[in-house]
């Protein structure tokens, strides 16, 4: 195995210093070194803690060459060059740190402690007491400033030990600060909850070195708490059946250290973890605690805003006057499905529209906000201020989406964080939300919201504002888990139109009926015939990426722009993946032949000034959100720049956003993206491949959304029976329990017999005669009989035991399918 690169030297001077994370741009004077051709001094960059200059450090890492300044280290761990001889130690001592400590003072302590005097005064600074040199005082400065010198140093460098990069040592430090590695040593495993892209393997790896057992209950439920949510971002469902997580676990513990784990032991943990109320259970259904809450939270609220219809009881003769009016004003006339789908919206406290693409469903958002305006006599053209704040609200998930609102209505527009005033939004985003003021809400793309997103907002939603959610059913749902809006459409309690007239056919578009012929599963006859706004090429995988860069040089030629066209594809690996078209398109729109651009690099990928990208997270307080397209405006290197690292400007439609080195993974190149990124935005022309290389995303949703985002040209390329199976494989609804938690806290009639059928099975059954925990019913979903049914005789147990349980005997939930908190809450009203 190679030896690390190392180099040996004195800090003489600390160029540059970012205290927001560690950040240094450092010369040192090097001592010794095992990198070829190494200069006596030499700049090195990295995070690092609390540096002390002209002192002695080991810097580990990868030297690198500036295009102005040559070699550079930049590095990846480093090490304090302890004093350890007797006079290194006596000279540190009696240095200008310590005031008041002589040489005299500190030859007594070297003498009584030794070489390792410092690494004991850390560990006990009692142990000072025995230099009659040195007073309380005394003691207090000489451990303070040891620890000053040492104490984020020997935590970082502790971090470094246990592999972690600069990056994450920061982030770790940041939270635990100097208690960062006994934090660790104690449980290792809460760094996968508490710093993000920490995950469970990587915190196995520590605990393994601890000496912490691949069967400990410590580990096991550590894996649990990762796994549970973990399913639920890949999956999209809220909850998760007992068998399958307990199932995915074992392979996850089995996977990290090869040692047997036991089903028995795994299901014991998840009945503790429930008992402490880690995590929360439903018969075999088992959740993360913010998705449960968040699920709660939706139907609770849902129930407060249908709770005030009466108050919008308005005549229809009043309606059918304002709507005249508004069509007069505007010049237009509404459809009758339009027509009814305003009227409803204004008179009900919670309204859904939903369209496809050419319904009207921008024309009945505008008619909405003229109809609101009328009955409250309402000044359109009045913008808001900083004393009265505007009563009409629109918001959207993404800043394009927002923006399209905007321009549709005239009004002012934004996200829903930034309406929400989130700076950050972690799993369950609770704090920083302030609440909604206004007479209206209306919510555009509302099949883009997450559950935990969908909580938030609708909790900031104060009493006597109406809310308008719009959204397209059979669109992609939501990345985060969760499908709220197709949950809501299930509630019929809930007032809601969906529009199918198409409007928009009359311009000969057949963009338009190939989504609806998609939509119905339906094989449209005329799928590779090319129209007016659509072509077709049937060709292979390996023929994808030389068909549209023909296609996109043509376009290109003709003045299309990269902001014009985008490539959608559903993976991003392989001949046809995302990443190898946009490599190809990048050197078709911004190539760099003569090198005269700037241009950087990051990993594997080149960016250049006029590049198009792609926003991967979202960043509310920059006002920029994941999906969101932008161009590079400006390269700033490091030499050049303040912060002495190298910055990318990046122009969004509502911001520019400086980006340093270590932000850039948030962003990629965006000529190519995936289908799900690309929801919310709509481009002139959409390049469409689909080849069975996709497999499992061959999906009807999926390839609805894609064709959905073109509004003028479609090109589809690929294999006609990959876009059959597209077609004909709908997706599987996520698994989730808003729609029975809203059934359940609904007073209306449809779900009253509901309600009651519920009390009778719990006033029948018999929970009251037995010490079993209803949440042990996990234990009949996981556990094996140790013996058969036969030992028990059923006929003379009228009461449910914890024997039959584990006997599998009965299900310890029987009658109680469908119990939950709320119908003892209903039943106490």
């Amino acid at each position: 195995m190679s030896e690390r690169t190392y180099i040996v030297g004195k800090v003489v001077a600390i160029f540059f210093q970012n205290p927001s994370n560690f950040y240094k741009v450092i010369l040192v004077k090097t001592t010794e070194s095992n990198a070829d051709s190494i200069e006596d001094e030499i700049v090195i960059t990295g995070n690092f803690g609390d540096i002390q200059e002209e002192e002695l450090y080991r810097f580990f890492g990868e030297i690198v060459e500036h295009p102005k300044y040559g070699k550079q280290l930049k590095v990846e761990t480093y090490q304090k060059e302890q004093p350890t001889s007797e006079n290194g130690l006596i000279a540190f001592l009696s240095s200008d740190k310590f005031p008041g400590i002589g040489k005299k003072t500190a030859e007594k302590i070297v003498e009584t402690f030794g070489e390792t005097a410092i690494d004991r005064i850390l560990e006990d600074p009692t142990i000072l007491e025995e230099i009659p040199q040195l007073n309380q005082k005394k003691r207090d400065m000489l451990v303070e400033t040891i620890r000053l010198n040492y104490g984020m140093d020997q935590v970082i460098i502790g971090l470094n030990r246990y592999g972690f990069t600069s990056h994450f040592a920061f982030a770790i430090y940041k939270l635990y600060q100097n208690e960062a590695l006994e934090m660790i040593e104690e449980n290792p495993y809460r760094l996968v909850e508490d710093i993000e892209g920490i995950g469970f393997t990587k915190a196995d790896q520590i605990a393994e070195n601890l000496g912490i057992e691949a069967t400990s209950p410590r580990r096991l439920r550590a894996a649990l708490l990762y796994q549970i949510f973990a399913l639920a971002l890949q999956s999209g469902n809220t909850y998760i059946e007992a068998q399958h997580l307990l199932e995915s676990t074992i392979q996850l513990l089995e996977t990290s250290r090869r040692v047997e784990i036991k089903l028995e032991a795994l299901a014991d943990c998840v009945i503790e973890l429930v008992e402490e109320g880690k995590i929360k259970q439903e018969g075999t259904r088992l959740f993360e605690n913010s998705l449960y809450f968040a699920e709660v939270g939706i139907a609770t609220q849902i129930h407060r805003l249908l709770d005030e219809q009466e108050a919008y009881d308005y005549k229809d003769s009043m309606l059918e006057r304002h709507l005249r009016k508004i069509e007069k004003r505007l010049g237009i006339q509404y459809g009758a499905s339009q027509e009814i789908a305003i009227k409803e919206a204004i008179s009900s406290p919670l309204f859904i529209l939903t369209g496809g693409p050419g319904t009207g469903k921008t024309t009945v958002i505008n008619g909405i906000v003229q109809m609101f305006a009328e009955i409250h006599d309402i000044d359109l053209e009045m913008k808001p201020n900083a004393e009265e704040a505007f009563p009409i609200l629109l918001a959207a998930p993404t800043g394009r989406a927002a923006k399209r609102m905007n321009e549709t209505t005239g009004l002012p527009s934004g996200t829903i964080h930034r309406l929400l005033g989130l700076n950050n939004r972690e799993r369950a985003p609770e704090e920083g939300t302030k609440e909604l003021t206004g007479g209206l809400l209306i919510v555009d793309e509302m099949s883009m919201v997450d559950t935990w997103l969908a909580n938030t907002l609708i909790k900031a939603i104060p009493e006597g504002m109406q809310v308008i959610f719009v959204g397209d059913k059979d669109q992609l749902p939501s990345v985060g888990p969760g499908q709220v809006l197709h949950d809501l459409l299930g509630i019929t309690a809930i007032p809601k139109q969906e529009l199918t007239e198409i409007y928009r056919q009359g311009d000969g578009s057949s963009i338009i009926s190939l989504a609806h012929d998609i939509k119905n599963g339906q094989m449209p006859a005329n799928l590779t015939q090319n129209q007016k706004d659509r072509s077709y090429f049937a060709c292979e995988a390996h023929q994808i990426e030389p068909i549209i860069a023909n296609i996109v040089t043509k376009a290109k030629d003709k003045g299309f722009t990269p902001q014009d066209i985008q490539v959608l594809a559903p993976m991003y690996r392989g001949v046809a993946g995302i990443n190898a078209l946009n490599q190809m398109m990048q050197e078709i729109f911004n190539p760099n032949e003569k090198g005269q651009k700037k241009e950087v690099h990051f990993h594997e990928v080149v960016y250049r000034i006029g590049d198009k990208v792609l926003q991967l997270q979202n960043m509310p307080e920059k006002n920029v959100f994941n999906g969101d397209m932008g161009q590079i405006v400006g390269i700033t290197y490091a030499k050049d720049s303040e912060d002495k690292v190298d910055e990318l400007l990046i122009r969004f439609d509502l911001t520019e956003v400086s980006y340093t080195r270590n932000e850039w993974q948030q962003i990629t190149l965006a000529y190519c993206c995936s289908i799900h990124k690309a929801q919310g935005s709509e481009f002139k022309m959409v390049i469409l491949p689909m080849v069975h290389q996709y497999r499992r995303m061959l999906q009807r949703n999926l390839l609805y959304t894609a064709v959905t985002r073109s509004k003028e040209l479609l090109i589809l390329l690929g294999e006609p029976s990959a876009y059959q199976q597209s077609i004909q494989q709908e997706s599987h609804i996520r698994q989730t329990s808003l729609k029975e938690r809203i059934f359940e806290v609904l007073p209306s009639e449809e779900n009253q017999q509901l309600v009651e059928d519920k009390g009778k099975s719990v006033e029948h059954s018999s929970i009251e005669k037995t010490p079993l925990k209803v949440e042990k019913a996990v234990e009949q979903e996981v556990k094996t009989a140790s013996t058969t049914s036969d030992s028990f005789n059923e006929a003379q147990t009228s009461y449910l035991t914890v024997e039959m349980v584990k006997q599998q005997v009965v299900d310890p939930m029987i009658g109680m399918e469908s119990i939950t908190p709320y119908d003892f809450m209903l039943e106490k009203r």
